[in-house]
Formats: structure tokens, sequence, C-alpha cells
């Protein structure tokens, strides 16, 4: 077992961490492993005594994970029993097994070989409690605590209406299962989690509930201790007392492509509950009174996907649109997420960037927005040693900065490009930023209108663009030409307007006042400035110039 857990260790920081320890001090290491162990110590206080999850339980668990590693990777081993906080003042009458956790299908097939009988369910995603029937009544309800002692929960019974209370037959049993929040058609693999465990957990710390919340909490009896010998027997006899859930979502399978189907199915379909995986069991195990707190041979959890990775910060780069808006975006050690390798996210705006002061070294949740698109949703641990991030002054940056690729203007100037050959503007295929970036790093491009007079003798020794490229560009370049002028407004990135006809030319334009502009339908004062500023400005009109010198239509009267 010792030696599978450390495969299975090495498999999980394969996808979650780099494999390489980090080159900190000593020193540092010892601060750095102190604050991640705090932090979760912060988390589990949180959790267990007061029933709030402060960060996503698959984050909670890779924060675990990493604190792990980096314990390996600097010989910094401590005690650390994330169930200290939960622990209560008693003591269970069978101690609650943990579950190994495996990360993939090589790893449930190596859990699985040489086993026999095993059976899977859906892994639900609540809190563990002891149940305690005596003569066929519900007397006592344990919170699981540290799998040993756990709380009394009994004041809560008589307000869950949805758990068997009262057993058909007058039986003295002892049942381990899971508190959960009921849900209506709850397709996990959709809607996530939704922190149904944290409404739980919630719930069950109050000193009193009402019939209302209670009635929204269900429960899955996963386990029957000193039940009967097969788990064929248990689930028909758990079924004639009243615990069908558990026959309904238990199969017998004999192959990891079996267990790998129901995880599949349970994850995709509508269930009754939140879930976060499957729990795989072997149909034999130890006498219940020989059960450990702690994760036993015969049962193992393969979790889902997760919707949300912790990631590693390797720097913070800042992009300049066109408008001028700075957008931060932080530059992350690969991460997979549903099959995805992330390397970089974006944080949406300088102000939150600012307000969450990310560092290089600092780790940051990450989840897919629509399923494809990295997205921030919060810093987990910031690094002791907080690097310096200069970042541009957002003062220097507007619509109207930037025209030429001078100093510190290059990015925004590209990005003026890019949005004039786009299906925006002037729509050149095959021409984006990649090739703007050629051109302006050779110095061919230098303004917004140069590339109108490049050559193939101009193009043809430039690295990296090929013969069939630089015809491609050519090419553009003469449908462009023959772009009408309203489509040339746009791709100069004239200030939106709406119901506005500026089909006319480049002088009239010129020529327009604000007030003039503001008497128009839908123009009101603000965008009236923004035209006459736009048309009005120095590098806009000497543009406009070199279109004439150019013959584009529009400008032939421009002054």
């Amino acid at each position: 077992m010792p030696k599978l857990l450390a495969v299975l260790f090495a498999l999980y920081l394969s996808t979650t961490q780099a494999q390489e320890c980090p080159t900190w001090t000593s020193e540092r290491a010892r601060i750095e492993v102190t604050q991640l162990r705090e932090s979760l110590t912060r988390w589990d206080e949180h959790y267990h005594r007061l029933g709030i999850s402060l960060v996503a339980d698959e984050i909670y668990d890779q924060s675990r994970e990493y604190l792990k590693y980096l314990q390996g990777c600097f010989s910094l081993h401590g005690v650390d029993n994330p169930l200290a906080s939960a622990r209560g003042p008693i003591d269970h009458p069978i101690a609650h097994t943990g579950v190994a956790k495996l990360i993939d299908d090589q790893a449930v097939a190596r859990w699985m070989n040489g086993k026999q009988d095993i059976w899977i369910q859906p892994k639900v995603d609540g809190v563990a409690v002891t149940l305690i029937y005596q003569q066929g009544q519900l007397v006592q309800l344990l919170s699981r605590g540290d799998g040993r002692q756990g709380h009394d929960w009994s004041r809560h019974v008589p307000y869950l209406a949805s758990i068997t209370r009262t057993l058909p037959q007058p039986l003295d049993i002892t049942l381990q299962g899971e508190l959960y929040w009921r849900l209506d058609s709850h397709v996990q693999s959709t809607a996530g989690g939704i922190g149904a465990r944290g409404t739980v957990a919630g719930l069950m710390a109050r000193k009193q509930l009402t019939d209302d919340l209670g009635a929204g909490v269900g429960l899955f009896v996963w386990d029957w201790p000193e039940g009967p010998a097969t788990q064929l027997e248990r689930l028909a006899k758990l079924a004639e007392l009243g615990f069908a859930d558990s026959q309904r979502y238990s199969v017998a399978i004999a192959s990891q492509e079996e267990a790998a189907h129901w995880r599949r199915q349970w994850y995709q379909s509508a269930l009754p509950f939140a879930t976060d995986g499957v729990v795989l069991r072997q149909d034999s195990r130890p006498p219940a009174q020989r059960w450990q707190a702690k994760a036993p041979h015969w049962i193992a959890a393969w979790k889902y996907p997760f919707r949300q990775a912790l990631a590693e910060v390797r720097d913070v780069h800042f992009r300049i649109g066109r408008t001028g808006k700075i957008t931060p975006v932080l530059q992350l050690k690969p991460i997979t997420l549903d099959d995805r390798r992330i390397t970089q996210v974006n944080v949406g705006s300088l102000a939150r960037w600012q307000s969450a002061d990310i560092r290089p070294g600092d780790q940051v949740a990450i989840s897919l927005a629509g399923l494809t698109i990295p997205r921030l949703e919060q810093v987990v641990h910031r690094t002791v040693q907080r690097v310096p991030v200069l970042s541009p002054a957002s003062e220097q940056f507007h619509p109207l900065s930037c025209w030429q690729p001078s100093h510190d203007c290059e990015e925004q100037f590209i990005a003026r490009l890019t949005w004039l050959s786009g299906k925006h503007g002037l729509d050149m295929p095959h021409v984006g930023v990649a090739t703007w970036r050629k051109l302006v790093e050779a110095g061919l491009v230098n303004n917004l209108a140069d590339w109108l007079a490049l050559t193939h003798a101009q193009l043809h020794p430039l690295p990296g663009l090929s013969t069939a490229s630089a015809a491609r560009l050519l090419q553009g370049v003469g449908h462009a030409r023959a772009r009408p002028f309203h489509q040339w407004l746009r791709a100069l990135g004239v200030p939106a307007t709406l119901n506005v006809e500026l089909n006319t030319d480049w002088s009239s334009l010129t020529a327009r006042t604000s007030s003039q502009w503001s008497a128009m339908p839908g123009i009101g004062s603000t965008r009236a400035e923004q035209l006459q500023a736009f048309f009005n400005h120095p590098q806009v009109q000497a543009l406009a110039a070199q279109l004439v010198a150019q013959g584009i239509e529009g400008f032939h009267r421009a002054q």
C-alpha cells in the first residue's frame, strides 16, 4: 500500500503541480509551509465548527495535496489532521473509515486487480453521519467528527422528515451514511456541486432546525458495518428497512471499463443529490470492530474531473487593447482542466488585479467558463515572497493613444492593426496579430496606412513569413483598397454610433462640431465629444492624408 500511494501521489502531482520542487531556501520553505498549513487549519475550523466552506471542496483537496508536496520537497513533515477541529465528545460505535483516492482509470484498474465482488456507488456530496437505532427507533445521530468521535446531532432528528426514524422491524443496528441536500434532477456535469455539501454542513451546525429546512435534507446509507455478510444481502435488507436508495444506486462491476461507465453515467445523469465521484467497495471486509479512522484497502473513491484547478502564477503580463484598455493576464504553470491544457488566464481588469494583488508564486483557482474559456475564480494562497510587478500607467493609454509603435505603444498599436484587418474592420483573410507583429518588428509598418504600400520585394526576405503568406497578405491589401468608406471608418476605430449615417466623406465628418454631432439621433453629449475628438485628432488627420494619397474611397476630399 505505501508504494501504491506513492505512485498515486506522483501521478496526482503530474496533473496539478510541476514535478520539480521550488528553488526556495530552507527558511522560506518553512514559512511557506507554515502559512499554507495555517490556511488549511482555518478552512477546517470554519467548515467543521460553523458549517462554512471558504473554498470549493476540490480546491481544498488540491491545497492539502500541495501541502504534502511541499512537505515532501523540503522534509518538513508535521502532524496534519484535517479532522482535528471536527472531533467531538462522543465515541462512534464503529469507526468511520476514510477512502483512498484514485486519480485515473489506470489507478482504478490497479486497485481492482486481484479483488472480487466489487460494487460501485455514487459518492454523495454531503456530510457523513452515524445513525443508531434501538428497537427500530432512531435514537442518536452523530457527526463523523474525526472518524472516532463526533458531535451529537440528535436534536435535529425531529425535523428530518425525509430520514427513516422508525424501522419496520424492532432492530438494534448502526448505520453509516451521508446527509445530503435534496435536489431536483441534478446533473453534476453541468450544474456542479452548487454548494450542496456546505448547505447541509451549515444546517447541522445550527442549534435548531425548522420543519421546512429539515425537509430539504436527505439520507444515503452507504454502509451497514455489522449487517449481512455480502453486499447483495446488505442492500436488499436495507431496502426492506426503508433505505431503497442504497440498493437503487449500487451496481456490481467486474472491470475498470464498467467502473468508468457508471462514473460517466452518474456524472451526466439526473440524480436527487450532488455527487463528487464514485465509491468502489469490495464485498468482503474485516469485522466492524476492527475498522479504523483511516483509508482501508477495501474502499476507494474515483472523483469526477476537477471543475476548478489550483494553478501557480509564473508571471503577470499586461495586454493593451485598441481602445487603451489594460488587461492583466496571468501566466501559469501548465495545468489540465477537463482535458484542456491551460497556461494563462485573463484577470479581467487592471482594477481587479490591483485589488487581488496577484504576484508570481501565488496559487489561484481556475475554472472554465462555458467549458472552454479559463476563468480566474480567486487567489487561494499568497506566496510569502511578494515579487514586484510593474503595471502600465493607465492614464497613458486611451482611445486616441498609440497610433505608432513608439515606446510602450507597440501593444496598443498592434491591437489597432488587428482590429483593422478583422471581420469588424476590413475583413482581410489570414491577416492577424502574428502577421502584424512580424511587420512591425521588421519596421515595415509604422502607422495604420503603411501596409497599403507593401511590395513583394519587401515581404520576400521577412523571417517567418512564407511566400504563400506574403501572397495572401498582398491579396488582402488589394481587397482592402476596394472596401467602402463606412467599412474603413469602422476599421480605423471611429467611436461607435447608433443609427447614424456615416457613409458620406471624410471632410464632411471632420467639419462637424460637438453640437452638430449631439443633434443627431442616438448620439449623446459624451459620444459627440468623442466623435469630434477622433476626427480632429492630429494623428488621425495625418492618417487620413495618407489614405487620400492611396486613393481610398471617401478620403478624396479630406484637407
